[in-house]
Formats: structure tokens, sequence, C-alpha cells
């Protein structure tokens, strides 16, 4: 998952930043309500976690604008306001989720993974394609039932192919679920990631679909 998170916190928003890239979230952080809006006007986020009192511009302003755009990506809006007027302006504006501070930082991670799953079109937390499996919850990877030891690139690409299983998903698409903004990509890094799924998990899981790009299916397996 690439996350999008604006808060302007100085300690607690390096810290949901951390705690998600150790769940092999690729985050890209903001402390502006303006940059913030920008990057998710602009770039492909899977969701985004938004803090209600931003300076430059509020939280709530940010969703509309969002949404007003056609923006499609679940919002999770964090707030330390305990109203319940300011919870309905969220929903109102557009938010899918919200946690009041302070929370627990595992709780965030569980509900953006539920958002992410559910985004994709999935009830059920477990997805299967073929003899891989994963528990969408915890993050876990099982091949043949046993546990899948995977990179974080790794993790990232077959996690975006699992939620779409069975359709193609373009390269740069996967491209901008995988890194970071900041990051240096090499253009055959893609490729390199792909080919090392493909020695983990068998080779005729991942379809390559030419001059578009890849596809997690079962199909050749009969």
């Amino acid at each position: 998952m690439r996350i999008l998170l604006v808060e302007d916190d100085p300690d607690l928003g390096p810290a949901i930043a951390r705690a998600l890239r150790a769940q092999q979230c690729a985050v890209d952080l903001f402390a502006d309500g303006v940059d913030g809006g920008h990057a998710g006007a602009t770039e492909a986020y899977d969701a985004a976690v938004l803090d209600l009192g931003l300076p430059g511009q509020d939280g709530i302003t940010v969703l509309r604008q969002w949404r007003a755009a056609g923006r499609p990506m679940p919002v999770l809006i964090l707030t330390a306001r305990e109203a319940w007027s300011d919870k309905v302006a969220g929903f109102k504006a557009g938010a899918d989720d919200y946690l009041v501070k302070p929370f627990r930082v595992e709780e965030l991670v569980m509900r953006l993974r539920a958002l992410v799953r559910r985004a994709a079109g999935h009830a059920a937390t477990r997805l299967e394609c073929g003899p891989l499996a994963f528990e969408s919850q915890t993050g876990q990877f099982e091949l043949d039932g046993l546990p899948l030891r995977l990179t974080a690139l790794e993790w990232r690409v077959l996690s975006a192919l699992m939620l779409r299983k069975e359709a193609v998903i373009e390269r740069l698409d996967l491209l901008e679920r995988v890194y970071e903004g900041d990051a240096d990509v090499d253009s055959n890094s893609l490729e390199v990631i792909v080919g090392r799924l493909r020695k983990k998990i068998g080779s005729a899981l991942i379809e390559t679909v030419r001059g578009r790009g890849y596809r997690l299916t079962a199909s050749a397996l009969g």
C-alpha cells in the first residue's frame, strides 16, 4: 500500500509514518494542508490519513476538494475533537472512517487495511489465488499454507496484485503504489521485483501483459 499521511504534529506524524513503513507500506508525509492536498490530488494512493486541524488549509476543505475532483481513495480522518458535529462534517465531506486522538497506531493500521481491502471490492479478510493466500488484516502471505518471506518492495507489489487479482494492473500504476514520492526509481526495478516474486511463488501466477503491465492469476494452473 502507498499511503498519504497529512499530519502536522511533529511527533505523531513521523511516528505514524514509521509504524506504517514497518508494515511494508510506502508513506508520503506532509505537515501542511496545501502540500498534502496537492499530493492527494495529483498522485496515486491506496488510502489517505488526514488530520482535520492542519496549517495552510484545514482537513475538511482538503477532503472536499479531493472528492470534488473525483479522487476515490479511502480517507481516514484524525481529529482531536470529540464533538459529534466534527465527525459528521468529516463524513459529509467524504471521509470513510475516523479516529479520535489519542489512539493506538496498531488500530490505525488495521483500519487502513480494511479500507483498502473494501475499496478493492473484497468483503472477506482472506484472499486466495491458487496456492497463494493473503491475510489482509495481518499482512501475511502464505504459499501452500506456509508463511512467505518477502521484502518490503516485494510485499507491496504482491499485495497490489492480490487485491486486484485476475485484473491487469498497469506498470505505471504498480510503480506509483510501490515507491514513495521522493524515491529514486530505476527504470527496470519493477521487472526485477516481479522476477524475484516469480522465483518465490512460481512463474505461472504472475502473467506479463505485454505493453501494459501484470496480472495475478491462477488460470494457468489448470
